[in-house]
């Protein structure tokens, strides 16, 4: 059975094929990390889960390495603004170096809770600066890359296919002022690969180079990275649709001008998500982040299950309506897990053939470009099969919750103890009391022993923490 892709490079859905038959590499540009990841970035990493998940269920060994951008991402892609590292310093009063640390450990507990597989490496920008050096000697060295004042500018005339990946018009960005204009550079296209002279000269995080003591460009990161861990060539490169026009459309420039051939096969990217017809962002005004979803009485797999009813290239409308959907949906098939459970102690057989024909064809929707939704929809329309077994149901639901990741394979009949019975009731009291400290103290506690516990219109509801059944 084939894997179909949609190729960003070629603008088609392509067979999948590796380099090495056994094994994937793939590089998903990761978060930079100044701020907490809003339900909008998640969305990506969500995507980057199933399409590693769907690997891995085609039977390929998969080398999945993450950036983590704690320096050179300036506030615009286009080498203007301030460096958000330190932005979030002088915003919270901390060290740049305390702010990254601190958001990594936010943004990892978050994609933990969405159940989203740790990389095979995460590399921290901040760790890899002499990889940078190295590559941008290269390019000057090769004659793509020039230096003036201490600043080393990509030249992008010397890289004819620059436009070709994201079909950009070079003349019309010119002239519309999408770049800031630097006298350095020679055309206002270049992009800087190393800060020597910048705006901010008291900045932080500076070490020395040939060309002076400074800091990265956002862009030469990923490549110096990913070329360090996965080679010169590999195999898929993952991120969003934003990334497109500047920052990959950059990497394959440096990329390919340093080692002179095609970088990457395969180029994946996720859609927006959107609220109020607008894609979500900080500066934008619409953030909302998975604490505040948590808060509002969601599980993180509530918004996971959401994610999945719409396909990766389509953008998806949040909205609180569409999440309280996904929630009741989720609780349904969890009740089916237990009633399933339940019946096929005594009453079922399971029937080996039949179960693999139903793998095979979930596997069939998952190799039309990951197509969740239809994967969903068969599930669903499995689970309604009254000619299907609850048991064989039970190993159909186990396969599919490898790449679903809800944790339906280890879900077990709720039941709380006594102890946990009586926190619930004391929460409801002290809210009752308006004692929100103690209120808040006492959720806290029962998320130690695996519950997550939510405000409902009809009293107080549980849910199994994601943490308690990975």
């Amino acid at each position: 059975m084939s894997l179909q892709l949609f190729n960003t490079r070629t603008r088609r859905v392509d067979t999948f094929a590796s380099a090495d038959p056994a094994e994937v590499r793939m590089y998903c540009c990761g978060p930079t990390v100044y701020d907490v990841a809003h339900i909008g970035n998640l969305r990506t990493y969500v995507f980057e889960d199933l399409l590693r998940r769907t690997l891995e269920l085609f039977g390929y060994r998969v080398r999945h390495v993450m950036n983590i951008t704690d320096v050179g991402h300036l506030q615009s892609d286009a080498d203007a603004g301030d460096d958000k590292m330190e932005i979030a310093a002088r915003r919270e009063r901390k060290s740049p170096w305390e702010i990254a640390r601190h958001y990594e450990a936010e943004f990892f507990r978050h994609a933990d809770l969405l159940r989203i597989k740790r990389p095979t490496v995460v590399c921290r920008a901040t760790q890899h600066i002499t990889d940078m050096i190295n590559m941008i000697s290269s390019l000057v060295a090769r004659g793509h890359a020039y230096v003036v004042d201490g600043n080393v500018y990509f030249e992008v005339a010397t890289f004819s296919a620059y436009a070709d990946f994201a079909e950009l018009d070079l003349m019309q960005q010119r002239t519309s002022g999408r770049v800031e204009i630097d006298p350095r550079k020679r055309d206002a296209a270049d992009f800087v690969l190393w800060f020597s002279q910048s705006k901010y000269p008291n900045q932080v995080m500076k070490w020395p180079s040939p060309w002076g003591v400074g800091f990265p460009g956002w862009h030469i990161e990923c490549s110096a990275m990913a070329s360090k861990y996965l080679g010169e060539q590999f195999d898929i490169h993952c991120g969003g649709v934003d990334h497109i026009a500047v920052h990959h459309t950059n990497e394959i420039a440096q990329s390919e001008c340093c080692h002179g051939y095609p970088w990457v096969n395969f180029w994946l990217h996720g859609e927006f998500l959107e609220v109020d017809k607008s894609k979500m962002s900080k500066s934008s005004g619409s953030f909302l982040h998975l604490d505040q979803v948590m808060a509002d009485g969601f599980s993180p797999l509530d918004y996971r299950y959401l994610l999945l009813t719409t396909h990766y290239r389509s953008r998806l409308r949040f909205s609180y309506e569409s999440l309280e959907a996904a929630k009741r949906t989720r609780a349904a098939l969890r009740s089916l897990i237990y009633t399933w459970r339940r019946e096929s102690d005594s009453k079922c057989t399971l029937r080996d053939s039949a179960v693999a024909g139903i793998t095979t064809a979930f596997c069939e929707h998952l190799g039309n470009d990951l197509h969740l939704p239809e994967a969903l929809a068969f599930a669903w329309a499995l689970a309604r099969d009254q000619s299907v077994s609850p048991m064989e149901k039970l190993e159909a639901f186990a396969f599919f919750d490898r790449i679903f990741g809800f944790g339906l394979d280890a879900t077990v009949e709720p039941a709380l103890t006594t102890t946990q019975a009586s926190l619930i009731e004391a929460r409801e009291e002290a809210r009752r009391r308006k004692d929100w400290g103690t209120a808040d103290r006492l959720r806290a506690e029962l998320l130690t022993q695996g519950l997550v516990l939510r405000d409902g219109s009809e009293g107080p509801e549980w849910d199994i923490s994601p943490d308690a059944s990975r």
